[in-house]
């Protein structure tokens, strides 16, 4: 039995910044895994891509992360092009890769399972469903508010997501997905409306201006830490979610967990590729913040 299985694409990653353009692995399960892999927490993670790319699959083994890939079709092939705004990106999709099916994870027992679809086919509702079955679902929305048309990626609304969410304990959203789901830019209000629609923690995340967590009528307001240097965005959010469902797992409260997840995505934005520092790095980090007066 598993704390938290990752399910999801590892893709080939173009990042376009101002200061350089690079090529790397990359993809929710990808930044979710190295987040992760340095916590005590029993991990593993369920992907999918082409065989050529299975060196990338033996490094992750080669870091101690236990990987169930499957091969066969192509792997998922991003451009991700940010301006100075590291908050803001505009992605295009240079290849596709196939749907998860439900028999991929046969053999998987987990207490949670995070699905970090990447386009909005990456993931069925009935795989949802059963799945939810096996155990609690966390959810990162964003592949399921991407199409592709011509290789550029568009913002959709998600035309199941009435009939899936009611199967999701946790969602992940940015402001910017949430008003896409619910037509709503008020924050609190579109939590709420989240909850309702079955979601038991809503978890929204506002780039530089911090988080906001829902539970149960309480909302838990989550800072920003501001980093050393904004250097790469890229699995920010992935990371976040790392650390959030990490302390989650080790019973840590809403406002606990948001904050240790909030100062891990702050250490990540400080380089390019995925986090690579460890629980006392993030603890050391929310000491120093905890330390200076209030404004």
């Amino acid at each position: 039995m598993y704390d938290i299985c990752c399910v999801g694409h590892i893709t080939l990653d173009k990042v376009v910044t101002p200061q350089a353009a690079k090529h790397m692995a990359g993809g929710t399960s990808f930044y979710f895994s190295n987040a992760i892999r340095n916590m005590d927490v029993n991990y593993t993670l369920v992907t999918s891509l082409a065989l050529s790319e299975m060196p990338v699959v033996e490094k992750l083994r080669n870091k101690g992360i236990e990987v169930h890939a499957t091969t066969g079709g192509e792997t998922v092939y991003f451009e991700n092009i940010y301006s100075v705004n590291q908050d803001h990106r505009t992605q295009r999709v240079l290849q596709k890769a196939d749907p998860f099916t439900i028999e991929q994870l046969d053999e998987i027992q987990s207490n949670v399972y995070h699905l970090g679809p990447l386009l909005a086919d990456d993931i069925s509702v009935e795989f949802i469903k059963a799945l939810a079955q096996r155990g609690k679902l966390s959810l990162d929305a964003q592949g399921y508010l991407r199409k592709v048309e011509d290789k550029n990626v568009v913002a959709i609304d998600w035309p199941e997501k009435r009939e899936a969410l009611q199967h999701i304990h946790i969602l992940k959203v940015n402001e910017h997905e949430m008003e896409v789901l619910t037509g709503i830019t008020d924050i609190h209000e579109g939590a709420k409306v989240l909850n309702e629609w079955g979601v038991k923690e809503v978890v929204v995340t506002l780039g530089s201006m911090g988080s906001v967590i829902y539970n149960d009528g309480v909302y838990y307001q989550i800072p920003a830490y501001k980093p050393v240097e904004v250097v790469d965005a890229t699995g920010c959010g992935d990371t976040y979610m790392a650390g959030y469902l990490y302390q989650r797992a080790k019973g840590k409260g809403f406002q606990e967990a948001g904050e240790f997840a909030a100062a891990m995505a702050s250490f990540k934005i400080e380089s390019s590729g995925p986090f690579t520092g460890t629980k006392e790095d993030v603890l050391e980090l929310l000491a120093k913040h905890s330390l200076k007066p209030k404004a």
